[in-house]
C-alpha cells in the first residue's frame, strides 16, 4: 500500500524507498513460504520501481506488481479486506485497503478515476 500511496502523491522517491522496503519484506520470508516463481513475480518489479526515480517507470512496473500481487493474495485469503481497483484510463489494476479511489498511475491529475473490479476478504 505504501508504494501505491506514493504514486498516488506522484512522489517518486518515497515510491523508491517504499519498493526497497517491500524488496526487503519479501527478501526476509523463509524460502518455504513462498515459491521461487512468486518470489521472482513479486521482486522484479518493485526492483525496477526502487532502481528509478522516474515515475512513469514507476507506474509501469507498478501495474506488474499490483497484478501478481492480486494473483498472490487472493490464493492466500487474507484476514482483512482488500479492494481489486481498476483503472480504464491505463487499462491497469492497484491494490487497496480503502474502497476510495485514489489512483496510483496519474496522481492528482485523475486522482479518482477507476472503479472497484473486486474484493477480496
Amino acid at each position: 500500500y505504501e508504494v501505491k500511496d506514493a504514486l498516488v502523491n506522484s512522489n517518486p522517491d518515497a515510491a523508491a524507498l517504499q519498493a526497497k522496503v517491500f524488496l526487503k519484506t519479501i527478501k526476509d520470508l523463509s524460502k518455504a513460504s513462498l515459491s521461487k516463481e512468486v518470489r521472482n513475480a513479486l521482486m522484479k518489479p518493485a526492483e525496477s520501481i526502487s532502481a528509478t526515480k522516474d515515475i512513469k517507470i514507476q507506474r509501469e512496473a507498478f501495474a506488474t506488481l499490483s497484478t501478481n500481487m492480486y494473483d498472490f493474495v487472493k490464493a492466500q485469503k487474507p484476514g482483512g479486506t482488500i479492494y481489486y481497483a481498476y483503472c480504464p484510463m491505463k487499462k491497469s489494476y492497484w491494490l487497496s485497503n480503502e474502497k476510495a479511489i485514489k489512483n496510483p498511475y496519474y496522481g492528482n491529475m485523475m486522482l479518482t478515476c477507476g472503479n472497484v473490479s473486486d474484493t477480496i476478504q
